[in-house]
This record gives structure tokens, sequence and C-alpha cells, in this order.
């Protein structure tokens, strides 16, 4: 039997398994197996807990999604790690280096928060990655009969974020699948449709790549606010609100930060041998 933890930032949920103790390595059929909110555990995806490959590292993260693809970063994802390390007693530190495929992520613990340091958004088309030889900023899209500016960008994995008068009004489970694997995006992309309500407020619903609409995506609110800002509709600070809740999100000297809330929701066992 292998030991697992529900846990969760902002709405969007996870199975943590702690790769320091035990040595499991999932199969995609067990992860979509798991992640099944009906038939499994449910979740977002799968979190792994390694030991790093660096030596300035303290820890590694891997992401699996809830299609059993593997994603490059989650904003959300490393707060909930960061959680469990803190809660288990694994460091003392109050600032953690962690390894992800999208490179070194520092995570800060703020009283009761974590700031996730994410990096520096890339508009390169070839960094998205999109299909276009220039940034994709305002660009028209044309997806089931229906014209939406779009801006792409990377903040360690690809995102397409899109203005709209009124986010709630969006079809986001007609929509999002079609963008998400549109012919523009050759590695899929994650999306995100935003409502200005002012310069520091952004309110937004998210498509993710390999796991559908979910309740919070945390790389997808730096996308958001780096692309708002960079269309001039937003300053480099805001509150992007999300249906699982409030994210803060700062577009600083370069690089995006955010900052929210992490939970451990409970711990169970099962057995990989029978999934």
């Amino acid at each position: 039997m292998t030991t697992f933890y529900k846990v969760e930032g902002s709405g969007n949920d996870f199975i943590l398994l702690d790769g320091l103790r035990e040595k499991i390595l999932p199969r995609k059929r067990q992860v979509i197996q798991w992640c099944d909110r009906h038939f499994g555990i449910g979740a977002d995806g799968v979190l792994l807990l390694l030991q790093p490959e660096g030596e300035d590292a303290d820890f590694r993260m891997r992401i699996l999604n809830a299609d059993g693809s593997e994603a490059e970063m989650c904003g959300n994802g490393i707060r909930c790690l960061a959680r469990y390390v803190y809660e288990r007693g694994l460091s003392r530190k109050n600032s953690l280096r962690i390894e992800t495929l999208a490179g070194m992520i520092e995570v800060e613990k703020r009283r009761d928060l974590f700031r996730v340091g994410i990096g520096r958004p890339e508009f390169d088309p070839h960094k998205v990655p999109v299909r276009s030889r220039e940034p994709v900023l305002g660009k028209r899209l044309r997806v089931d009969g229906e014209e939406f500016k779009v801006t792409c960008l990377s903040v360690g994995n690809p995102h397409c974020v899109i203005p709209v008068k009124r986010v709630g009004e969006i079809e986001l489970s007609r929509l999002g699948p079609r963008i998400e694997n549109h012919a523009w995006f050759p590695q899929r992309v994650n999306v995100e449709f935003v409502e200005v309500v002012s310069r520091t407020h952004l309110k937004v619903r998210v498509w993710e790549r390999g796991a559908g609409a979910t309740l919070a995506c945390g790389t997808g609110a730096c996308a958001t606010l780096a692309a708002c800002a960079r269309l001039g509709l937003s300053d480099r600070a805001a509150t992007v609100s999300l249906p699982g809740g409030d994210l803060f999100i700062e577009w600083k000297n370069g690089d995006c930060y955010l900052t929210g809330p992490a939970r451990l929701v409970f711990k169970g066992q099962l057995d990989p041998a029978r999934s």
C-alpha cells in the first residue's frame, strides 16, 4: 500500500505522493484512474515529491495531469508541495528551491500563505510555442465560428489569454478544448478567459491543458496578469479572482510572483497493484 495526500490550492486539487519515503512512478493508466472524480480519488493531477538532481535545490517536483500527461510547472501544485514539506517537518528553511521541468522555482513561506517566483514571462512565439513568426499580442483567432483576440506567452508552460466582456458567459467546456488543441499550438495550450474588472482586479476562468476546467491555475493567473499588463489593460500587480478563490500576482523586475494559500485535506492509502 502507498500513502497519498489530498491537497488543494485555491480549489486546484492534487494527489500528492512522497517519493522521499516510497519509490513510486505512476503509469498513465494509474494517474487517469486515481484522478477520476467518480471512480477514483478525484483530482486535477498528481504531484510527486522527489530528491533533487542538483546540489543547489532542496526538492524536486513532477506534476502529472489528470489525463496522464506531464506538465512543466504548476503554481498551485508547488504551493501544495511546499505546504506538505513544512507540515511534515522536512525543512526549516523559510524559502525552498524546487526543481521543475520549467527550471528552478523558489517558494517563500509568508505566515499561512506561500509566494512563488514563477519566472520571466516569454512572449517569443518559439518559446511558447505558438505557430507565428511574431509575438501573438491581441491577434485574431477564429474558433467554432467565433473570433477572439488572443495573447500567447509562456510562464514555464504555454498559455493563451483571451480578454472578454463577461467571463461568466463563456462556454468554457466547448471553447476550452477547441483552443487547447488548436493547430496554432504544437504542444497544446492552457486557456484563460479574463474579464478586466479594474486595473488591479482580474476575473478569470481557466481551461487547463490535460486537466480541463479547473477552479484555479497559478501559472494561468500569472500569464493573465502579464498579458493584460502587456496589452495595457491592467497594472503589473493585481488580484486575480478564480472560481476557487483569489490569488495575488505581481510582475516586477522582469519576473512574475504568485501569492496564495495551500492546504492538506486528508490522507489515505492506495494499492498501485490494483490500478
